[in-house]
C-alpha cells in the first residue's frame, strides 16, 4: 500500500474510458487535502499493469468499459496489488451486479451522479475499511406527501456539515471538541431521525431534504 504510517496521503489510481470524465475526476480529487491522482487508465488492462506498478491505496473503477468486464477487472487489480481498495462508479444501478462486487470484495459502488464531498467520503470510508453503496432513490409515485423527518439541533448540524466534508469520527470530535463516543452518539441520534443506514446515505438525505 502507497499509504505509509506517518503519511495520511491516500494514493488513487482513476480508470475511466471516457477521457475527459477522468482527466475531470483526477483534477478535483487533487483539490482535497490528503488525496493525491497517482495515474489515470483507460481500460482495465492498463488499470491491472498501473496498479502493480504503483500499488495505489485506491482505485476508482469504471463499471461500463471495454474489455473482460468490472468482475474480472476487479479480480485482476486486487491479484496485482492486494491491499488496493476498490471503489467503482457507474450510470447504472443493477442490483446483482451490486452484490456480487461486493461479495467480491469491492469496497463501494457509486452513482456518478454523486456529489463529490460524499464521493470523498466514500474514498475515505474505503480506507477505514468500510463498504458501501450509493445511487439515486427513486421518486415516490403519486401526489401523496412524505413527513419531513424531525430537525436536527445545531450541534447534529454542525457534525453532519463535517461528515459531509469526509472527515472521521476522530477528527470530527477534535475539530468540535467532544469525544470521539459523542460523535458517534450524535450520528447515531441522526441516523435515528432521518432513517439512514449509513454516514453517506445521511448526508443523501440531509441534502435531499436541506436539512442544513
Amino acid at each position: 500500500m502507497g499509504t505509509s504510517a506517518g503519511s495520511e496521503t491516500i494514493r488513487i489510481l482513476a480508470v475511466d474510458d471516457h477521457r475527459l470524465m477522468r482527466q475531470a475526476l483526477s483534477e478535483l480529487l487533487d483539490l482535497y487535502h490528503g488525496l493525491t491522482v497517482v495515474a489515470q487508465a483507460n481500460d482495465g488492462e492498463t488499470a491491472v499493469e498501473l496498479a502493480a506498478l504503483h500499488r495505489p491505496d485506491v482505485v476508482l473503477l469504471d463499471v461500463e468499459m471495454p474489455g473482460p468486464g468490472p468482475m474480472a477487472n476487479l479480480r485482476n487489480i486486487r491479484r496485482a496489488a492486494p491491499g488496493t481498495r476498490v471503489v467503482f462508479l457507474t450510470m447504472h444501478d443493477d442490483p446483482r451486479l451490486i452484490e456480487a462486487l461486493l461479495a467480491a470484495g469491492a469496497a463501494s459502488y457509486l452513482h456518478k451522479e454523486v456529489d463529490r464531498e460524499i464521493l470523498v467520503s466514500a474514498i475515505r470510508s474505503a480506507m477505514a475499511g468500510g463498504t458501501t453503496t450509493f445511487l439515486p432513490r427513486p421518486t415516490a409515485p403519486g401526489p401523496g406527501h412524505q413527513p419531513a423527518p424531525p430537525p436536527l439541533t445545531p450541534r447534529e448540524r454542525e457534525l453532519m456539515e463535517l461528515v459531509a466534508q469526509g472527515l472521521s469520527n476522530r477528527q470530527i470530535g477534535s475539530r468540535l471538541g467532544i469525544t470521539e463516543g459523542t460523535v458517534k452518539r450524535h450520528l447515531r441520534n441522526v441516523f435515528e431521525k432521518l432513517g439512514a443506514s449509513s454516514r453517506l446515505d445521511a448526508v443523501n438525505r440531509v441534502r435531499s431534504t436541506r436539512t442544513y
